[in-house]
């Protein structure tokens, strides 16, 4: 296999487990050296448990690589920093920092605690800053590095339940292409995966949040082919795109979110404006009441649209047959 990678140095947060611990192992394997981040904790943030990242660690070196283990939390600056500093002392550079780490919370937005929000946004999308921002003084001092986040349809698309979650997702996405336009003159490229695939999260999602999802309309597949999904959906699907985007072969590829399940790899754009209205002068609120409906959003579906017998104010009355 050609090492693409060799002589790199990476930082993979939340590498004990799912996609995380795939694109470590990914990346060793192709010549990368890894920081294997993981506090080791269940899918609500509570817990610790260093097993996880060692596991990966002496799966690493037991295959020739080279691994070390860390288990600071992301959700601190301090533990954001301490990261970059071990990738640094550890195999003396660091050029990419791939961030998976995530915690769930789900919950109806009229059930959500302040606490269950501030929990989600810590790991996922105040985590992305704690290793980003480090990360970037080095790479932005040694005019080369990577830095890959995962984002998630949840953010891009919007989910029943993951408010927290979702607005984490969608500041990732944002992120990342603030921070395309921040270092990219600087040699550091910046991209983000929206994945799809099945792990302990995605496990952990509650039965009621599946039926609303069911009823929204978002399909299961058939038990027929359940097989073939799950073996589409595993976790090390993920990361061949990750080492790609790390390679010296993307050097031109910044700014961009990737959707990334089983064999499918597709661009996320909605980076431009797509339907526009447009007049010399102010709109009304009466021209807006016609053109909106007719023209911006024509052929468009809610995605979550109200029950057709709730009586809502300013609804077309539905015709009785005769």
């Amino acid at each position: 296999m050609a090492k693409p990678l060799e002589g790199r140095s990476y930082v993979v947060t939340g590498a004990g487990r799912g996609m995380g611990r795939e694109v470590a192992l990914l990346t060793a394997a192709l010549g990368g050296s890894v920081v294997v981040n993981d506090p080791g904790v269940n899918v609500d943030g509570s817990g610790h448990d260093t097993g996880p990242a060692a596991e990966v660690v002496k799966e690493i070196t037991a295959a020739g690589g080279k691994a070390v283990v860390n288990t600071d939390t992301v959700a601190t600056e301090a533990g954001g920093e301490n990261m970059i500093k071990q990738a640094v002392d550890a195999f003396g550079r660091l050029d990419g920092v791939i961030h998976v780490a995530g915690i769930l919370r789900d919950r109806m937005i009229f059930n959500l605690s302040e606490s269950e929000w501030d929990d989600v946004v810590a790991v996922h999308l105040t985590g992305y800053f704690n290793v980003a921002k480090p990360a970037s003084v080095i790479m932005r001092q040694n005019r080369y590095g990577r830095v890959i986040a995962f984002s998630s349809g949840s953010g891009l698309a919007g989910n029943a339940g993951q408010s927290n979650y979702g607005a984490a997702k969608a500041g990732i996405a944002g992120g990342i292409r603030c921070l395309a336009r921040d270092l990219g003159r600087y040699g550091v490229t910046s991209n983000g995966i929206s994945p799809a695939a099945a792990t302990r999260m995605t496990a952990s999602i509650p039965d009621s949040a599946r039926e609303l999802r069911a009823r929204a309309g978002i399909a299961q597949a058939p038990v027929r082919e359940a097989s073939i999904v799950q073996q589409l959906m595993a976790p090390h699907y993920v990361a061949p795109m990750v080492c790609y985007l790390l390679s010296d072969q993307a050097w031109n590829i910044n700014g961009k979110v990737f959707y990334v399940s089983g064999g499918s790899v597709s661009l996320a754009w909605d980076e431009t404006p797509d339907r526009t209205i447009a007049k010399g002068g102010m709109w009304t609120v009466d021209e807006l009441r016609g053109l909106v409906p007719s023209q911006l959003l024509a052929g468009l579906q809610n995605p979550a649209p109200p029950p057709a017998d709730l009586d809502l104010p300013g609804r077309p009355v539905a015709k009785k047959s005769a």
